[in-house]
């Protein structure tokens, strides 16, 4: 069994810009006020989430590691 990831998105600084729907089809949606969030909050490691989370323009996506809370994006500095 692979790494389980934890999936958020920080709807206070979400811009509904679409770019997750893009790089991760059926696991991000838009709601009414066009803000994203995860399909499913917690799902298997996947490059596609990941890319998601990196081509979030304002950073609004954090994926840490399902049980240890082990930070996987955006990387500490």
């Amino acid at each position: 069994m692979g790494d389980r990831w934890s999936v958020e998105v920080d709807r206070s600084i979400c811009i509904g810009s679409g770019m997750c729907l893009n790089h991760a089809p059926g696991r991000f949606a838009l709601d009414s006020a066009r803000q994203s969030r995860p399909s499913d909050p917690e799902t298997d490691a996947d490059e596609k989430v990941l890319a998601a989370a990196e081509g979030c323009p304002v950073e609004a996506i954090t994926i840490t590691m399902a049980g240890s809370g082990e930070i996987v994006f955006p990387p500490e500095d």
